[in-house]
C-alpha cells in the first residue's frame, strides 16, 4: 500500500516559495491562453518548469476527461512574473 504525499510544512522553508512558484506557473498559463484563445472543448492547461525561465505548457481538450488529448503544446520562456517572452511554436490567436 502506498502512502499519500505529505504537504510540506512552513518550517520546511518552501511554503512562501511554493506559492510564488504556483502563481508564476498560473501567470504563464494565463499568458499562453490569452494569446491562444479558448478552444471549444477546453479541459485544462498545465505548465511545467523545465529550467529557470523555460516552461512546457500543454493545452488539453476533449468532451470529457476520459477522452482528453493534448491539443497544443508550447515551450515558452517567461520573465520572473510569468509573462511569456518567447514561444516555440509561436503563439497565435486560434480561437
Amino acid at each position: 500500500m502506498s502512502k499519500s504525499p505529505v504537504a510540506p510544512t512552513e518550517s520546511d522553508g518552501v511554503r512562501e516559495d511554493g506559492r510564488h512558484g504556483e502563481r508564476r506557473l498560473a501567470r504563464v498559463v494565463h499568458s499562453v491562453m490569452a494569446a491562444l484563445g479558448r478552444p471549444k472543448d477546453f479541459l485544462r492547461a498545465t505548465a511545467l518548469e523545465v529550467s529557470a525561465h523555460s516552461f512546457r505548457v500543454n493545452v488539453v481538450t476533449g468532451p470529457d476527461a476520459s477522452a482528453a488529448r493534448v491539443a497544443h503544446s508550447f515551450f515558452v520562456t517567461a520573465d520572473e512574473t510569468g509573462n511569456v517572452t518567447h514561444s516555440s511554436p509561436a503563439l497565435a490567436k486560434l480561437y
